[in-house]
């Protein structure tokens, strides 16, 4: 266990954590929301840090992130928890564990030794991802100082659900996002996810502004997000908030495989191909679908002569000009490389 770092105590011995947006008040003995986060006698401690459930190497398109770092492999970990319950979640065996067990699983692995491991495989950066990273805050932070101090960058891939405290605490660290906007509906966040919309949407436009490289992802869902209104409205924040610039990934969802829809079919290809359209009449300069590669809407286009720039087949890329700018006309292309 490791003392949080954002909390204070309230009367009664309860302490108010301000982790994430949730700022939960959790008396003597019991735990948070995302459940790794317990009071100790009157102090909060996380239960998970140092417990790693997952640590593998990934293509960074698979975050996914398109215009950071494109073509280079990323060291990805996680801890057990999540401060939302989302019933599309696909991690929901290690996200939702600790909300129902007394235990939290995870492999004894410091800092260092992550950042150890990512150079011995000579690796560009680290990724705080399959899980909410927020709820594993202290245990990334440290690993993203030590991983900063030796040139490697550092990506979230986060539902956005955090505090102004976490942000403020973890954005000199971080180089990239990847943040699902999972719909515009405050409705969808309380009844399929356990939180808010409002909060994803401040963390979004907090993270641009400090300069954090932001893609946004929206898994489809059909019945529960995929009406044309609902997507209008995504990219039409991006574009006005965020940015024309900021990539946004249509994501075919599969019932199959998440925790609580199998009886939801998977999104159409119809469905995905209009997100696509949707976004790019908001003026979006860069669209992709993800999960569907037959449509051919994941390779990167120039967005001013339409000249094919990045030509994704799986998570292998082609074609990638070293300056990040189009071949034929010359217009950047919104890529950060090494």
């Amino acid at each position: 266990m490791k003392e949080v770092y954002l909390y204070h105590k309230i009367e009664n011995g309860s302490a108010r954590c301000q982790n994430c947006s949730h700022y939960c008040v959790i008396p003597p003995g019991r735990r948070g929301i995302c459940g790794v986060r317990k009071n100790v006698d009157g102090k909060l401690y996380a239960l998970n840090y140092g417990k790693a459930v997952a640590l593998e190497i990934d293509p960074v398109e698979k975050k996914p992130l398109f215009h950071f770092l494109p073509g280079t492999k990323t060291l990805s970990v996680a801890t057990a928890g999540c401060n939302f319950s989302c019933a599309n979640c696909q991690n929901w065996n290690i996200s939702q564990y600790p909300k129902t067990h007394e235990d939290v699983p995870g492999k004894n692995l410091s800092p260092e030794q992550i950042v150890k491991t990512a150079q011995e495989f000579k690796l560009p950066s680290i990724s705080y991802t399959y899980v909410e990273p927020t709820i594993f805050s202290e245990y990334a932070l440290d690993t993203m100082k030590l991983a900063r101090q030796n040139g490697i960058k550092n990506i979230w891939v986060s539902n956005g659900f955090m505090s102004a405290e976490s942000q403020k605490m973890i954005i000199p660290y971080l180089d990239a996002n990847n943040i699902d906007i999972k719909s515009f509906s405050d409705d969808f966040y309380q009844k399929n996810c356990g939180g808010r919309l409002a909060p994803v949407l401040d963390t979004a436009v907090e993270m641009k502004k400090a300069g954090v490289w932001v893609e946004i992802t929206t898994l489809i869902i059909p019945t529960l997000n995929d009406d044309e209104d609902n997507l209008s409205a995504i990219a039409e924040f991006i574009a006005q908030k965020m940015g024309k610039e900021t990539p946004w990934h249509v994501t075919r969802f599969s019932g199959a495989i998440s925790w609580k829809l199998q009886n939801i079919p998977d999104t159409s290809s119809n469905t995905i191909r209009n997100a696509y359209n949707i976004g790019r009449q908001y003026g979006l300069r860069h669209v992709y679908s993800g999960n569907i590669p037959e449509l051919g809407l994941e390779n990167t286009a120039c967005p001013r002569c339409g000249e094919l720039c990045i030509e994704r087949i799986g998570y292998d890329i082609r074609n990638l000009d070293k300056k990040g700018k189009c071949p034929k006309c010359g217009l950047d292309l919104d890529i950060i490389q090494l």
